[in-house]
């Protein structure tokens, strides 16, 4: 039982207050003030619990729900009703709405509470900007700081989730590396492709949320294909160098991107199942049901790829077109048809990845973009064409960008994730399970 606000890419605040039957809450006074307290609109939640507020410039913002005006029994679970928001695009806050207030439990009491995503002060709003971004914003809940476990664990637990996310795209795009040598730029936007394609499914043909993921993953996979035919294959065949090639690449990106902004916009926009969900509160971790499902799905995910590298005949078959492409074809083995395969995989890889986290962030345009970055962070990290790198350096790449709110600003966490990977590249440039190649 919440309620959920969004500061869209048009500047405006709006949000839905539901109770703990899931039945919106209607009449509740909504303020927004500006830094200085100026008073920007006060609304009311309609019949449905929508409400929202226009505004007219970036900056921050304070929005305070008037307790008073909420139904008998119904309060802010942490007793904290004002919360400060900075706006520059999408913003995601909650307040916790719970009866259990109404029966004696102490609003500032010690209790564990519902509110802010992890990883942010309790009682600050909290942004959820693109799909890097979105495994920080999972809504987790304002956390209490024990002795500062709470906080930790549900960190943790946060950014082992992102670094599955980033996983799902960065073994696909190790895979191409390993096989082929190129660094595809346009991986990101596979990732928004997959996103896209569920939320086509889902709006515009009624599809429940899983089965327009499954159909997203099946034509990301169809899409990667699709790619090494049209595109790939004929200027491997051509003998175009890698460096043309990876330019390429970055101009398929930009159509991909910019195609998708023409055809479905650039605001933000949400499925129609999942976008607010009770959290599960087992004390010092507060989770959401969808964050979990996903996790598990692309860790099983994860898994069975690694499995497959290593004991199917397919999966023997990529690692030595991987080693030594040409070694490979003197021995039988079709280097064309184990590309493509690799090109197929990655494309559901990513679109995976871009349905897991707009679930959690809603899909937009630039999406892969953004996420771009920590993928080749986290190949790079790892080891340049090897899948398993690329998984171990998602997970250290993604923890270490959650646990690094500790100590820095939310807004500089990847900042310490790309100064880890310098060093690594200074001390180690193969990467934690790359091998060192003599040159010369």
């Amino acid at each position: 039982m919440n309620s959920s606000a969004t500061a869209q890419d048009t500047l405006g605040v709006h949000g839905t207050l539901e109770n703990q039957a899931d039945e919106p809450v209607a009449g509740v006074s909504i303020t927004v003030t500006d830094a200085s307290g100026t008073e920007i609109a006060a609304v009311e939640s309609a019949e449905d619990g929508t409400w929202s507020v226009p505004l007219d410039a970036e900056g921050d913002y304070v929005v305070t729900l008037d307790e008073s005006t909420l139904p008998d029994g119904l309060l802010v679970r942490n007793g904290k009703p004002e919360l400060e928001v900075h706006i520059t695009s999408d913003r995601t806050v909650l307040f916790p709405l719970d009866t259990q207030l109404a029966e004696g439990v102490d609003p500032g009491g010690d209790e564990p509470t519902g509110g802010t995503e992890t990883g942010e002060t309790p009682g600050d709003a909290t942004s959820s900007e693109d799909p890097d971004e979105a495994a920080d914003g999972e809504n987790l809940g304002e956390i209490e700081d024990e002795g500062g476990t709470t906080r930790v664990v549900s960190l943790l637990v946060s950014g082992l989730h992102f670094g599955l996310m980033i996983a799902l795209a960065a073994v696909g795009l190790s895979m191409v590396f390993g096989t082929t040598g190129l660094t595809n730029f346009a991986h990101g936007d596979l990732v928004t492709f997959g996103g896209v394609m569920a939320l086509l499914f889902n709006l515009t043909f009624g599809v429940p949320v899983w089965l327009a993921a499954i159909a997203a993953v099946v034509l990301g996979a169809a899409f990667g294909w699709a790619q090494d035919w049209g595109l790939w294959s004929r200027l491997r065949k051509r003998g175009t160098g890698l460096v043309s090639m990876m330019i390429i690449s970055i101009g398929v990106a930009l159509l991909i991107r910019f195609a998708t902004l023409f055809f479905v916009g650039g605001e933000r926009q949400r499925y129609n199942e999942y976008v607010g969900q009770k959290p599960w509160d087992f004390g010092w971790l507060v989770i959401t049901p969808k964050e979990v499902v996903t996790g598990a799905i692309a860790l099983v995910v994860c898994i069975g790829i690694g499995l497959a590298l290593v004991f199917t005949r397919l999966g023997k078959a990529t690692r030595a077109v991987a080693d030594n492409p040409s070694l490979a074809e003197s021995t039988g083995i079709d280097v064309n048809q184990v590309v493509r395969l690799v090109w197929t995989i990655g494309g559901g890889l990513a679109a995976m990845s871009g349905v897991f986290l707009s679930i959690s962030d809603g899909v937009k345009f630039d999406m892969g973009q953004h996420l771009l970055l920590m993928v080749f962070a986290a190949v790079v990290l790892g080891g340049l064409g090897t899948a398993f790198g690329a998984f171990v350096g998602s997970m250290l790449i993604g923890v270490f960008v959650q646990l690094s709110t500790l100590v820095v600003a939310p807004e500089l966490k990847y900042v310490g994730a790309l100064a880890v990977l310098i060093i690594i590249m200074l001390t180690r440039p193969q990467g934690i399970l790359g091998r060192r190649e003599r040159i010369g």
